[in-house]
């Protein structure tokens, strides 16, 4: 893969991240009932830190030449109050990001990178932490 397709799916990274900040925010806000005492602090800490891999992302694809998106994934964010709604749809965005990582990671490996590994791989780690989180809270 040449650094023109990776700063590419690197930008399809950080879409997801720019949606998830949104959608973590939109949630943490709507949650209602006893469960907002559990996940309004959990949405707000995967809020911060897809804004945090989202800095990250962003500096990487201009450290490889390239503009980062500045849209998120056009990808719906499903308003409901529903704290299971809002865990199915934080599962299934956590999911797409970690696909996307895991393709990102293997790219690098071929292009030799060991910085650019080294911060992508600390947040293919973390998606794959809050998917673990997510699907143990679904249970």
């Amino acid at each position: 893969m040449t650094e023109h397709n990776l700063i590419q799916i690197l930008n399809e990274a950080l879409g997801w991240e720019l949606r998830a900040a949104n959608m973590y925010a939109h949630y943490a806000a709507n949650i209602r009932g006893i469960n907002r005492l559990q996940l309004s602090p959990l949405f707000t800490s995967e809020a911060t830190e897809s804004t945090a891999h989202a800095d990250i992302v962003r500096k990487a694809i201009v450290k490889l030449g390239g503009v980062p998106v500045t849209e998120r994934n056009s990808h719906e964010i499903i308003h409901t109050t529903q704290f299971d709604e809002m865990l199915v749809y934080s599962l299934e965005t956590e999911t797409q990001a970690a696909t996307v990582y895991s393709k990102i990671m293997v790219e690098i490996e071929i292009l030799g990178d060991q910085d650019l590994h080294d911060a992508i791989e600390q947040i293919y780690l973390a998606e794959l932490r809050s998917l673990e989180e997510l699907r143990l809270l679904m249970e």
